[in-house]
């Protein structure tokens, strides 16, 4: 007398990391994001290091949480992963603002955001 378990959301050869509240704005994030997509993970990782973009250490840690999702959850090989997907959403903005001239307001927006890494394993080609 329990809950159903629920179905996987990635495949079984899949495995993912979600990073939310990164304090940078979507479009910044996904320049970072398009570094890594499709590349094999230790080539991303190294990518990452050494990258001068500030958030780039935090999708580094992001990749690396997702890799050992998939090595100590679903039992993957982790000389066989690549980046599949990452991709970014907006979070929440804070509204800021500074006084003006002529009595006016000016609004600073300050954005969040989250980024999403699946890493897939694939067999290598002889």
């Amino acid at each position: 007398m329990g809950k159903e378990k629920n179905p996987r959301r990635v495949a079984d050869n899949e495995a993912m990391a979600k990073l939310r509240m990164l304090r940078t704005s979507p479009q910044k994030l996904n320049l970072v994001a398009a570094l890594i997509r499709g590349k094999k993970v230790d080539k991303a990782l190294n990518d990452l290091t050494f990258s001068k973009k500030r958030i780039a250490q935090d999708v580094k840690k992001c990749l690396q949480s997702a890799v050992a999702n998939a090595e100590n959850n679903h039992n993957l090989d982790v000389d066989d992963l690549i980046v599949a997907e990452a991709y970014v959403g907006k979070n929440l903005v804070m509204k800021r603002g500074r006084p003006r001239a002529r009595g006016r307001f000016g609004r600073i927006m300050k954005p969040f955001s989250e980024i999403t890494i699946k890493v897939r394993e694939v067999e290598e080609q002889a």
